[in-house]
């Protein structure tokens, strides 16, 4: 990934200073380009999630299910796999924390407790043979020295926590204590479903603690890793085992809709220059339930003490900072996507994959020429000459039959561009790549002005050239999208979880954000839609009053709504 210079969003003023500082930043593109294995059984299709990252020893550790090995960073960019046959890596919902200068690890299920003090090397030792066996584990080291454990994965039981003593091999010390389990008659994100629309009881699960000016902030998932809706929740407490009190701004990682949704079963952790991030599980979910991605996203702590993470325009280019940031609107470069429903054309194409699905925004469906033969390609008309920041692809897994790791190669391909479909320039050269790397992305060391993007299949691992994604951002010719001056609400009186939003279409807007919180000037959560001019949420608490704006953005950047509130219709 190469150096860039960052411009804000259209919306934000940056200073020079601000302007500067950002000149050595790099970003990157959720979901996470990072090497997903396949199932180890059919059918044959990628799988990581549930995942925690710890700093050790001025690494990053990225520990997560059915990965096969674990990664370490220096920066959250750049990602290095370790194998290793000394844990047993194939348990689900991985932990680690670092005590003592050492790193520990646990997952579900496991009879023991692992640590290594040097984890590159994947070479771990057993430090307690008799740990207690949990479900979703999470270690906490408070402050004072004391340790902690927090687990639950249920659709009717407690997360709950324990003490562990620091002194006995970090054996449980003191009773488990239940510390609260899902509530959806009330919390209408815990609902099951995409659109939070079923009834059944959710699975509650995935506890994570971390501690902030002397206050504990308990996370937990709901309502499933299936869904879209798929979101972390928290409750907060002036001790580390409770009482806990829900937060109003429940969930604080969601991403209902989008490229690629959900943001749940996470842990949000602390950088090296002391920004706040919440890595999380995102679903695919097509083949089967549990094919996912990861996502990172940018955390904050408001001056009220609620924790928030910035999903908004979540898997659109996101900046890597190199130092404490200011503010999280310094870390989105105002590049926006060029792509959208733009018309294609390709080599080949099946009928249940057509050349549209690439270019729909939604992971969950894909573009597949009818073999994987070097030559195939497809290619995108930007209808303009449009100024082109960077470019994502994202293939996909049709008729594959790969498993695990081993033999596994990767794509080779070029990525070209024209402004005439005659002359074409080399904009990304993946001719030799041997990385097994599936969200490729690709940051241009100069913008480049280019109407037309192709991509030509070299080889791919198995089964035929698809991509659900080829993503393009950058900035277009037309106008900035005109502001949505008034927009209709209806939230329901027999169910107050529920409210249906309707607005007019403006001009040179692609797609609105609905952006609503329980403070009008505290819009935390968001809804992102393409060319749909309503929408239902289901995902809101019971009686809580709530304020909604909805925003248009377009190529040329956002232009903001202003904030109503939702009232309870009497009817």
């Amino acid at each position: 990934m190469k150096r860039i210079f960052i411009v804000l969003m259209v919306a934000l003023l940056p200073t020079t200073e601000v302007l500067a500082q950002q000149a050595s930043d790099r970003t990157f593109c959720n979901p996470l380009n990072i090497s997903y294995r396949f199932f180890l059984e059919k059918p044959s299709q990628r799988e990581v999630a549930d995942p925690a990252i710890v700093l050790y020893k001025d690494n990053y550790y990225l520990f997560a299910s059915k990965a096969g090995g674990y990664w370490y960073s220096n920066d959250l960019l750049d990602w290095n796999f370790v194998t290793t046959t000394t844990l047993p890596i194939e348990n689900y919902a991985p932990t680690a924390v670092v005590i003592d200068n050492s790193l520990y690890w646990l997952a579900n299920g496991t009879s023991a407790l692992y640590r290594t003090n040097d984890p590159i090397s994947g070479k771990w030792e057993v430090a307690n043979p008799s740990f207690p066996v949990v479900g979703d584990p999470a270690f906490f080291v408070d402050t004072d020295g004391r340790v902690y454990l927090y687990h639950g994965v249920s659709d009717n039981d407690y997360i709950k926590g324990v003490e562990l003593d620091v002194n006995d091999n970090l054996n449980p010390k003191g009773k488990t204590v239940n510390l609260f389990k899902g509530n959806p008659s009330e919390h209408g994100w815990e609902r099951p479903g995409n659109d939070n629309e079923k009834s059944e009881n959710p699975w509650i699960e995935a506890p994570w603690m971390n501690k902030h000016k002397g206050k504990y902030y308990l996370q937990y998932s709901a309502p499933g890793t299936e869904f879209k809706s798929y979101a972390d929740g928290y409750y907060t407490s002036d001790n580390p085992l409770g009482p806990f009190t829900y937060a109003s701004n429940n969930p604080f990682s969601a991403k209902p809709e989008g490229f690629i949704a959900g943001a749940g079963h996470g842990a949000t952790f602390v950088d090296k220059y002391g920004n706040w991030w919440h890595v999380a599980t995102m679903s695919v979910s097509v083949k089967e339930k549990f094919e996912r991605r990861l996502g990172l996203f940018p955390v904050e702590f408001n001056k009220e003490g609620n924790v928030v993470a910035h999903t908004e325009f979540g898997d659109y280019p996101i900046v890597m900072p190199n130092r404490k940031y200011n503010d999280v609107s310094e870390l989105f470069p105002g590049w926006m996507m060029l792509s959208y429903h733009k018309k294609g054309e390709a080599s080949s194409s099946i009928n249940a994959h057509p050349v549209s699905f690439a270019f729909d925004e939604n992971i969950r469906d894909y573009w597949s020429a009818q073999t994987g033969n070097k030559g195939e390609w497809l290619q995108v008309d930007l209808e303009s000459q449009c100024t082109v920041y960077a470019v994502q692809v994202n293939f996909a897994e049709n008729n594959t039959e790969l498993y695990g790791r081993d033999g596994v190669l990767g794509h080779q391909y070029l990525v070209e561009y024209s402004n005439d479909k005659k002359i074409w320039k080399t904009l990304v050269d993946k001719t030799a790549n041997t990385e097994d790397l599936t969200h490729q992305y690709d940051v241009m060391s100069a913008p480049v002005k280019a109407r037309y993007l192709k991509i030509t299949n070299y080889r791919v691992p198995g089964g035929t050239f698809a991509i659900s994604g080829f993503r393009v951002f950058g900035s277009g010719t037309s106008k900035k999208p005109r502001k949505v001056s008034a927009f209709a609400m209806l939230r329901e009186a027999d169910d107050s979880r529920n409210i249906n939003l309707s607005w007019k279409k403006q001009p040179n807007a692609i797609g609105y954000t609905i952006r609503f919180g329980t403070q009008q000037d505290k819009l935390y959560r968001s809804y992102q839609v393409y060319s749909d001019t309503n929408l239902t949420i289901r995902s809101l608490d019971k009686d809580q009053a709530y304020w909604f704006a909805i925003d248009s953005f377009g190529e040329n950047g956002v232009t903001l709504g202003d904030p109503q509130e939702a009232v309870i219709s009497s009817t």
